[in-house]
């Protein structure tokens, strides 16, 4: 069994709306999501190749790719990433910068989408090439919003802080809006998001705090 992760930012979105389903378009305006692109495609070859049941060499073998929404939680200390910038930053007692205060992002705890893969890994040990396909894992809605919103959440579980608005114009691109549809996820794996945005945060912000 290989399950390849790529990311959310594998759609070309040009700051669509609606929630991007399996089957849409994938590209990118950037060179991530490109990459990301890039990745599915490259496994979407192989899968269709070499996993399809026409070469017996692969028999028995299985090949998936996962896109999750923006996973947070503790152990994350990347550069440019929302919630290590305010950790640094409230650790530090200085504002939070925010480059896209209005931006929407599917916000979820890191514990959830490896949940499903997990999932997604025992049904494709199972039952070898029946899972073979791109898989969204995502947060219900009520965790899609505003980075503005969840760095207040982020703000008010650590006890104090601020943030200002960095937004400049000409900073390299980045879609407004990004919601993912899990529809397929929680019909045929049986997978649901267990925790809303309120504890994926709280649990975070705890892990940094000790």
């Amino acid at each position: 069994v290989f399950i390849n992760v790529t990311s959310d930012k594998c759609y070309e979105n040009e700051d669509y709306i609606g929630e991007f389903k399996e089957k849409d378009r994938l590209g990118g305006c950037d060179p991530y999501s490109s990459s990301k692109a890039g990745s599915e495609l490259v496994t979407q070859a192989y899968r269709d190749s070499f996993f399809s049941g026409r070469e017996s060499n692969f028999e028995g073998k299985s090949l998936a790719s996962v896109r999750a929404g923006n996973v947070i939680g503790g152990g994350d200390w990347q550069v440019d990433r929302l919630i290590p910038d305010c950790i640094r930053s409230l650790i530090s007692k200085k504002p939070i910068d925010i480059r896209n205060p209005s931006s929407v992002r599917p916000w979820q705890h890191v514990l959830d989408p490896l949940c499903g893969y997990l999932i997604l890994a025992s049904k494709m040990s199972d039952e070898p090439g029946k899972y073979c396909e791109a898989w969204n894992f995502g947060p219900e809605d009520q965790s899609m919003m505003t980075v503005s919103k969840i760095t207040d959440l982020i703000i008010n579980n650590w006890g104090d802080g601020s943030w200002e608005n960095k937004f400049a114009e000409g900073a390299p691109y980045e879609a407004n809006t990004l919601k993912l549809d899990i529809t397929k996820a929680t019909n045929l794996l049986e997978w649901r998001p267990v925790w809303g945005i309120d504890k994926a945060v709280e649990a975070t912000v705890e892990w940094y705090k000790y």
